[in-house]
C-alpha cells in the first residue's frame, strides 16, 4: 500500500514566513524532526522518525494475527475534515460558498493498551490569526494557513508542548463516505429522526430514530446535519455517535485483512504526514485498546444572544487535555 499523497492544493500551505507567537513552536519542531532522522533505527520503539516519503507497506506475517506493532509512546494526531467534497475542489459547495474549511477539528490521542482520547474542537471558537484584525473562527485557520497555521493556534489555544502534536491528518467529505463504506457501514442509535434539506447545496438529510446502520452517505448527513447556524454543539454531539459507531465497527471486523485494504482506498482521499506503517500501529492500537475512546469538548462561556464566535470559559485551567492519568 501507498503512503496518501500530500495535496499540492496552495491552501493547504503553511502562510509564508509566519512562526506564531510562539516562534519556539516552529523551531523546535524542526529541531524534533532532524533528531527524528537521527533516531530511525529506534523505529516504534520510540515516538516514530521522520515519516518514510516512499511509505514502506506492513503486511501481518503468515498466519500471524498482528495487524501492526504497536506505538512505544503515545501518538497525538490533529484530524481536519473539511467541508469540500474532495481535498482540492476550488468550493466546499457548503454555505457559506467559497473555499474549504476546517469544518470539524479534532485531536486525537493514542496510547497502546489506554482508551483512545478525542478532543472535540468548537471550529466557531473566535481566535485571532496573525494579520487579521476582526476575531475569525478557528475553522478559518485552514483558508489563511493551512495545516501548520491550524496545528500552531491550536496548540497554543490549549498549551500542548511545542512539539505537538505528533501528525496530522486532512480527510474530505468523499474521504469520509469512502471510510465508512470501507469499514463495512456503521451502527448509530439515534434519539430523533433527522429530515432537513437544503436545495442551495444540494444536500439533504432523511434518518429515522432508533437502531441505525449508516452507509457512508447517510454518515455524512449525520456528522454535517446542523439547520440552525448556532447548532454547532449539538453537531458535535450527533458526530460522537459515529466515533462511537467506528470504534464498535473497528472491533468486529477481520482487522489483519479490512484494514490494510481500507487504508489502501484511502490513500488518496486523504493528506497526511503518517505513513503506512505509522498508520497500521495506530490502527492496531485502537483496536487493541480495551475500552471505548473518551471523547472531550473545550468548554465554551455561554453564549450571549445571537453571538456567532464563541470563547473559551474563562477561569479555564491550561493545559486541560490529554488526561494523563
Amino acid at each position: 500500500m501507498g503512503d496518501p499523497a500530500l495535496s499540492e492544493d496552495s491552501q493547504q500551505k503553511p502562510t509564508k514566513g509566519w512562526l506564531g507567537d510562539r516562534p519556539g513552536r516552529s523551531l523546535l519542531r524542526i529541531s524534533a524532526a532532524l533528531l527524528g532522522i537521527a533516531l530511525a533505527s529506534s523505529a516504534l520503539a520510540t515516538i516514530w522518525p521522520k515519516p518514510d516519503p516512499d511509505g514502506a507497506d506492513v503486511q501481518s506475517s503468515n498466519g500471524s494475527l498482528t495487524l501492526a506493532p504497536l506505538p512505544g509512546q503515545a501518538v497525538m494526531v490533529l484530524v481536519v475534515g473539511l467541508d469540500a467534497d474532495t481535498l482540492n475542489a476550488p468550493s466546499n459547495n457548503a454555505a457559506p460558498q467559497g473555499p474549504a474549511n476546517a469544518d470539524s477539528l479534532m485531536l486525537v490521542n493514542i496510547r497502546t493498551k489506554q482508551p483512545v482520547q478525542i478532543l472535540q474542537l468548537p471550529t466557531e471558537l473566535a481566535v485571532q490569526l496573525p494579520g487579521i484584525e476582526e476575531m475569525q473562527a478557528l475553522s478559518k485557520t485552514w483558508q489563511h494557513g493551512g495545516i501548520s497555521l491550524t496545528s500552531d493556534v491550536i496548540g497554543e489555544l490549549i498549551d500542548l508542548p511545542m512539539n505537538k502534536p505528533d501528525r496530522y491528518l486532512v480527510i474530505s467529505r468523499q474521504g469520509l463516505r469512502r471510510f465508512v463504506k470501507g469499514l463495512g457501514d456503521i451502527e448509530v442509535t439515534l434519539s430523533q429522526n433527522y429530515k432537513y434539506e437544503d436545495k442551495a447545496q444540494g444536500y439533504r438529510v432523511n434518518l429515522q430514530a432508533g437502531l441505525q446502520t449508516l452507509n457512508g452517505a447517510q454518515a455524512e448527513q449525520l456528522v454535517r446535519h446542523k439547520p440552525k447556524a448556532n447548532n454547532d454543539h449539538q453537531r458535535r454531539v450527533r458526530q460522537q455517535l459515529l466515533l462511537q459507531g467506528v470504534h464498535q465497527q473497528l472491533g468486529v471486523i477481520d482487522s489483519v485483512t479490512v484494514v490494510p485494504e481500507l487504508l489502501n482506498v484511502l490513500s488518496n482521499q486523504v493528506t497526511t504526514d503518517i505513513n503506512s506503517t505509522e498508520m497500521l500501529s495506530l490502527m492496531a492500537a485502537a483496536i487493541s485498546a480495551p475500552s471505548p475512546p473518551v471523547i472531550t469538548e473545550l468548554p465554551l462561556a455561554p453564549r450571549v444572544g445571537q453571538q456567532r464566535l464563541r470563547e473559551l470559559k474563562p477561569d479555564i485551567s491550561l493545559p486541560i487535555w490529554p488526561d494523563q492519568n
